[in-house]
């Protein structure tokens, strides 16, 4: 039977940045499996752009995912994307669901929570490489949308990248 527990989005607030620091350490971890990623001296992978999302609210939006009352992971989005030449896009920067709660809808409720949440365009970025993460994306983005988004295949070092495009007023229409 599938856990239908409440799922939520929450806005990170500053003092909530050492929690996201450690899921950060999760998912580079993750990351690391596919994508030239070496841990530091000190045991830790690091993310130093992690401040950037209080110093400037006004450009990137950190998030912490919750299944019920339990942290299941974050989602953290920038506005502009290294993809496009529109500096309004909403990027998916980085997006992580812990194990335990993958594959129960958690990630999907939670990614369309975030596109509710801040309304536009939006890209996501999906390493080929990353061979778990495209189903997810690619099925998430085509049940959110309706069908209504764009797919394209870009060239990147070491693997392509996946790039899946969509307007949040394509997703209103659908549903």
């Amino acid at each position: 039977m599938v856990d239908r527990q409440t799922v939520s989005l929450e806005v990170a607030k500053q003092e909530d940045q050492l929690v996201l620091s450690n899921l950060l350490e999760l998912y580079v971890h993750d990351m690391s499996e596919f994508l030239p990623i070496e841990i530091g001296a000190k045991g830790r992978f690091g993310y130093d752009r992690l401040p950037r999302y209080w110093s400037e609210p006004e450009q990137r939006f950190p998030f912490l995912i919750y299944s019920g009352e339990k942290l299941a992971g974050f989602a953290l989005v920038v506005r502009g994307s290294s993809v496009t030449d529109v500096p309004e896009d909403l990027d998916v920067a980085e997006f992580f669901v812990l194990r335990r709660h993958r594959r129960s809808s958690v990630g999907q409720r939670a990614a369309c929570l975030l596109w509710n949440r801040l309304p536009g365009q939006w890209v996501v970025r999906v390493s080929a490489a990353n061979r778990r993460a495209l189903p997810f994306w690619r099925t998430t983005v085509q049940q959110y949308t309706g069908g209504v988004f764009a797919e394209r295949t870009l060239p990147g070092s070491p693997h392509e990248w996946q790039v899946f495009t969509f307007g949040t007023s394509a997703a209103e229409q659908a549903g």
